[in-house]
């Protein structure tokens, strides 16, 4: 039997449906409707490998339910909720939450998260480590984007992009810098080889085609950021 899966959520729908996902990629999943029930298992019974908790909860939120279980536990937790708003998000991430996906959600795309935060727990715990699961030194995977460089091959929740090469070298270099924001002059610098002259709306125009095949929004990009007047971020 694979990992174990918990999945706390009321709506029963998307509760069962998350659980065919998971079921039919080998974890076994321990699936609730309401929080007592889910932290009863956890603390009594059975501890998961992760956790994917939804937000609203009859009995107590999910954000509670995180933090009881973070008392005692470390495994990865993936709050799932309807809101959107970023102080939801810093309240889950701050209460020890390790992902946060917003309804509705592509199923794909949250079983890429789930694979996600178990590898790198894995990675991370020597407890849980497990050497067939690391990644070689050439691939990145953030959150369902998966870029490898000696294969020069990029997916992203499992469908490959088609970049040209200049698109590829950019997105792999903005993952290798994850977290840290790249000017736009470095950026230009890194991939062009070229000294950096006013060239910013190549790079922008760049991004922008970048973001298209991977079908994001300008306003809002999951994944490629603008940091206004400096440059560019994976987060």
């Amino acid at each position: 039997m694979g990992k174990k899966i918990l999945i706390v959520d009321d709506e029963k729908e998307i509760a069962d449906l998350v659980e065919v996902y998971l079921k039919n990629d080998g974890y076994e999943v321990l699936k609730f409707y309401n929080a007592t029930d889910a932290l009863h298992c956890v603390m009594e019974e059975q501890e998961p490998d992760l956790a994917l908790l939804d937000v609203m909860l009859p009995d107590m939120s999910g954000f509670t339910l995180c933090q009881k279980i973070r008392e005692k536990y470390l495994f990865p937790i993936i709050m799932l909720t309807a809101k959107v708003e970023d102080m939801d998000k810093i309240t889950g991430l701050t209460l020890g939450a390790d992902d946060y996906i917003t309804k509705p959600f592509n199923p794909l795309e949250l079983m890429a998260r789930v694979k996600t935060q178990l590898r790198r727990y894995t990675r991370y715990n020597p407890g849980s480590m497990e050497p067939e699961e690391e990644l070689p030194a050439d691939e990145i995977d953030i959150r369902g984007l998966q870029i490898c460089r000696n294969k020069h091959k990029c997916t992203l929740n499992g469908k490959e992009l088609n970049l040209t090469p200049i698109e590829f070298d950019i997105l792999w270099y903005l993952c290798e810098h994850q977290g840290t924001v790249v000017a736009s002059e470095e950026l230009f610098e890194a991939i062009w080889k070229e000294k950096y002259l006013d060239n910013y709306n190549t790079v922008m125009t760049h991004i922008a085609r970048l973001r298209e095949k991977m079908q994001e929004p300008a306003r809002k990009p999951k994944y490629v950021k603008t940091v206004w007047g400096v440059g560019y971020t994976i987060e």
